[in-house]
Parts: C-alpha cells; structure tokens; sequence
C-alpha cells in the first residue's frame, strides 16, 4: 500500500525539479539579449564587473572551474582566447559558478592556487550564492558567451561550446567562440550563434 504513495512522492519532486530548471532555461539570456553587469569576487581579492573595461569593445565570458576534465582540457585554450583577443578589445572574464560546499575542490582557496599555478591573464571570479550564472542559462563547465559592447548595452552573440573538439585541440575544425569574435571585429554578425556546451553539469 506504501508503493503509489511513494511513486506519487517521486513524480511529485521530478516535475517539481523539471519546472524549475524549465522556468530558468527561459529566464535565462538568449541571442540579441542586453545583459545586466554583474560584480563578483576575483582571485586577486578585488570585485570586477564588465564596466571596469572602459575601453572594451566586448567579452568572452567563460563559466569554467578547476575540477571537470572538460573544464581542465579546455582551460589552455581558455587562456590563448585572453592572449589573442584580450588586446583587440576582448578580453576573456571566468567565473566559476560552482558551489564549493558541494565540489570542495572549487573553493576560493583553490581557485587562487590554480590561477596562480597556472598563470591565469585573465579574472577568475567566484559566482557566491549562485546569481550570475542562473542569469546567463549556464549549464555547464565551461560553458562560453560572446558578448558585444553596444550603446544599448553587452549583447550576446554567441553561447555554446569552445570549438568542436574537447579532446585533442590539433583535431579542431571549427573554433566557434574565435569565429565569433573574429566575425565581431570586423562588424559582420555571427554566423553560427549557438552550439551545444560540452562539459560537466554546474554543481549547486
């Protein structure tokens, strides 16, 4: 007699879980969508927010973190997007949207060793509570947005994955955020606009 009670219990919470990351997905920013500036945390100490670069002509915003294989086999092409773009008026800007109660290998502290290991250029910046990434629809790590500095404001133009091969960077055929960007500097639009973000699932 247990059984139907406890079947409705767990059909109950599956669609209770389904709407709310439903109702997310469609809160969330889409193509063409001004986005709201945010102030987070960096490695260094200090807050950074998108109007800090007054001279940008956009960004490359990556949500990554320090624990996924994908995160970590995409972490270096990360770093050559900052060294490529970072002087043409596109920087990159990483935040780690993890929660480090649940993936302790995500904390601040280990943030700050890695991006000092690794010789981040870029800011690192830790999403506490949880807000921004909710607001981007980033589902995983990482998960990339090209952003482009307008009078109206940062529009997105792009949202998905890196390039089209996690696993070895020489078997690239398309670099989708650097065809993006590309596409941006010299005032054509976006082509392919979204891609399916590889990765591992935000833990929150």
């Amino acid at each position: 007699m247990k059984t139907p009670v406890f079947i409705s219990i767990v059909m109950v919470t599956f669609f209770s879980d389904y709407i709310s990351n439903d109702v997310t997905i469609n809160n969330s920013y889409k193509i063409g969508d001004v986005v709201s500036d945010f102030e987070l945390k960096n490695v260094d100490g200090n807050m950074v927010s998108m109007s800090d670069y007054k001279d940008a002509k956009g960004f490359i915003i990556a949500f990554t973190c320090n624990t996924c294989p994908f995160a970590q086999a995409y972490e270096g092409r990360i770093m050559d997007l900052d060294k490529k773009y970072a002087s043409k008026g596109y920087p990159v800007i990483a935040i780690n949207p993890n929660n480090p109660e649940v993936q302790p290998g995500d904390s601040f502290k280990a943030m700050q060793d890695r991006a000092k290991e690794k010789g981040y250029t870029f800011p690192y910046l830790v999403d506490e509570g949880q807000h921004v990434y909710p607001e981007f629809g980033a589902t995983k790590t990482p998960h990339m947005f090209v952003l482009q500095k307008t009078k109206k404001g940062n529009i997105v133009r792009y949202i998905g994955a890196i390039d089209d091969n996690y696993k070895d960077p020489t078997a690239v055929k398309t670099k989708y955020v650097e065809e993006a960007v590309d596409a941006l500097l010299k005032g054509e639009e976006v082509k392919q606009q979204e891609t399916k973000a590889i990765g591992c699932s935000i833990k929150a």
